[in-house]
């Protein structure tokens, strides 16, 4: 490792008198990975666990058998016609196999790695708009078995079709094996790369705030600043073993807990194919730090809550630290994380359009609650007035003011590959993040919440993310989200989900008066709380909006019709713009609930029972 951790913004300030070309090793993926495999060949890149079974041996890939790997991969993609503007798309979860093939399709041309949770037709049209000229994707097994999902696709976009085997698992025939192509390959490079900072090296998928899934470019230099300047902040080095249970088709799992750790020689221990989806693995969680001598944990907070939950059932005294991000940190959830288990928390804020990191909390520095940290070097934090749904990019606001947060610097995206998206987020070297949130004296990022979260209720803006701190203070909360319900007189009124923690038990009235004086204003106490079993989440257990928004329109028109018989109401978003679907027995009916839900700003349509 090189160069000194950063505590504080003095520290930032320090390294960027350094010249830019000096302060990084190499400013494209493949550089970084070499450099490290340069530096440290015998070293262990990647140990995966094969399952939960503490008994099963691990798999181990050295520095130098990666880098060989990813050359590998390399060649094989350029034999398909894979250009430098082509895309290889992968579709499998995060073991070696798909390291070689993330990163040596960013050799030969762009990566794509696609979530493979989502719908086929979804999955076809990323395909489609990412240019892919090859799919890699996971073949038949029965842990987690994308290959259904797989030939779906291929029958609406059909391509190249590679699959990675299993140990032990069947291989589907017709179907070439990606190890067994790799074995085929020569080790050296068989084609000049010609790789510039500037080079698109990936697109990454990404839903926003309305899941509606699009193309985020990565160049090398984007995802090399990101990479590489983590470390500084997480006090790593080649000594640190990480647990990445975070799939490749996310930024945290490829670059702010994956291509960090493989730039500066460390290990990432890769937990089965379902990563902190296995239950039996969580379960063995504890132990497995203590067989690895794992030192730092990767998580979003819903993993956190479930660890503090698990009995501590082996010696953890190794693990230094457990960084977090993806959504909001409860300040209690931290607490309780530092002072039950002995683990310092730090929180992380990223965007998939920045390469994954925008500002770190220093793991050498106390840490700032309510903050996503201090921003990276060489890159601009902004906060700017929020005001007609746009950013007022010519304005800063005061220190400790609420505005949206704006950024620019090497790990900014040169854009979405439909341009036409990227009106309202990129604006000319600006990043607009979308979040609000205002930086405090010492230069910390605070956030409270999305620009386009906001609940207006008549003129009044109400911040969710405050209204989410005072229930998550409460001592029976385990989650919460606010999200605005439609309202025919207020525009929009807030709305309360919660999940409670194990064993806990409040009503959702009593939740609602306990928490209601400690909510920060009067017009912000939310209409309703509902109790739900599970929080909806991403597939880095982030909690999902969207879903929330949707059931909101159904509770409040359910409510309005509740006198209609045999009336049900189905909420739908397409595209981010939401609608209700009203199935009435009697379409007699239509006109007058039609002018009933008239001042509701939903579109409604209706249709008579199928």
């Amino acid at each position: 490792m090189s160069g000194q951790p950063i505590r504080s913004l003095a520290d930032i300030e320090a390294l960027e008198r350094t010249p830019y070309e000096q302060a990084i090793p190499a400013r494209t993926t493949w550089g970084l990975i070499n450099h490290a495999a340069q530096r440290f060949a015998e070293r262990t890149a990647l140990r995966y666990l094969p399952g939960a079974d503490l008994q099963a041996e691990p798999r181990d890939v050295s520095y130098a058998e990666l880098a060989s790997q990813v050359r590998r991969a390399a060649n094989l993609f350029r034999s398909l016609g894979v250009g430098p503007d082509d895309a290889v798309a992968i579709l499998a979860p995060n073991i070696p196999e798909t390291q070689f093939a993330l990163w040596g399709a960013q050799l030969a041309g762009r990566a794509c790695p696609i979530n493979y949770l989502l719908q086929p037709e979804h999955i076809a049209a990323l395909l489609a708009a990412s240019g892919a000229r090859v799919v890699v994707a996971l073949g038949p097994n029965a842990e987690l078995d994308l290959w259904p999902t797989v030939q779906k696709v291929q029958a609406l976009h059909p391509l190249p079709l590679l699959q990675i085997a299993v140990q032990d698992g069947a291989t589907a025939p017709q179907t070439p094996v990606f190890q067994e192509l790799l074995a085929r390959q020569p080790e050296a490079l068989a084609f000049d790369p010609q790789l510039t900072p500037d080079r698109v090296a990936a697109c990454f998928h990404t839903g926003g705030t309305t899941g509606a899934p699009k193309l985020a470019q990565h160049t090398h230099g984007n995802e090399a600043h990101t990479s590489w300047f983590a470390h500084h902040y997480y006090g790593f080095d080649e000594h640190t073993v990480e647990i990445n249970g975070f799939p490749l088709f996310h930024v945290a799992g490829a670059f702010v807990y994956g291509l960090s750790l493989l730039a500066i020689g460390a290990t990432q221990v890769l937990p089965t194919l379902s990563g902190m989806r296995n239950p039996a693995f969580v379960r063995h969680y504890w132990k497995f730090c203590e067989r690895e001598r794992v030192t730092a944990l990767a998580c979003v907070p819903t993993i956190m809550a479930t660890l503090l939950n698990l009995p501590v059932d082996a010696d953890i005294a190794s693990v230094r630290v457990a960084y977090t991000g993806g959504s909001p940190l409860p300040l209690e959830l931290a607490a309780q994380f530092e002072s039950r288990l002995g683990i310092a928390v730090r929180n992380i804020l990223g965007m998939t359009e920045c390469a994954g990191l925008v500002s770190i909390e220093p793991a050498g520095a106390p840490r700032v609650p309510g903050s996503t940290g201090l921003r990276l070097p060489y890159t601009q934090v902004r906060v700017v007035p929020w005001r007609d749904g746009a950013a007022q990019q010519a304005e800063d606001c005061p220190a400790g003011d609420t505005g949206v947060v704006i950024l620019r610097g090497p790990h900014v995206s040169p854009g979405y590959t439909d341009t036409a998206r990227n009106a309202g987020m990129f604006e000319g070297d600006w990043l607009i993040s979308g979040d609000l949130g205002h930086i405090d004296a010492q230069g910390y990022l605070h956030l409270t919440g999305r620009a386009k979260d906001v609940i207006i209720r008549g003129s009044h803006n109400i911040d969710p993310g405050l209204v989410e701190e005072a229930f998550l203070a409460h001592p029976a909360v385990a989650l919460c989200a606010v999200v605005g319900e439609p309202d025919a007189y207020a525009g929009e009124l807030p709305v309360a989900f919660v999940t409670l923690k194990p064993g806990a038990q409040c009503s959702a009235a009593a939740l609602l008066a306990e928490v209601s004086p400690q909510v920060y204003e009067r017009p912000a106490v939310p209409k309703r709380v509902t109790l739900l079993d599970a929080m909806p989440v991403t597939a880095i257990g982030k909690i999902y909006k969207p879903t929330l928004r949707l059931r909101a329109i159904e509770a409040k028109l359910a409510e309005m019709l509740a006198d209609v018989p045999g009336v049900t109401v189905l909420a739908q978003e397409d595209g981010g713009r939401l609608s209700a679907r009203v199935t009435l027995p009697d379409l007699s009916q239509e006109a007058s609930i039609r002018e009933r839900l008239a001042a509701i700003a939903v579109p409604v349509q209706f249709s008579a029972p199928q």
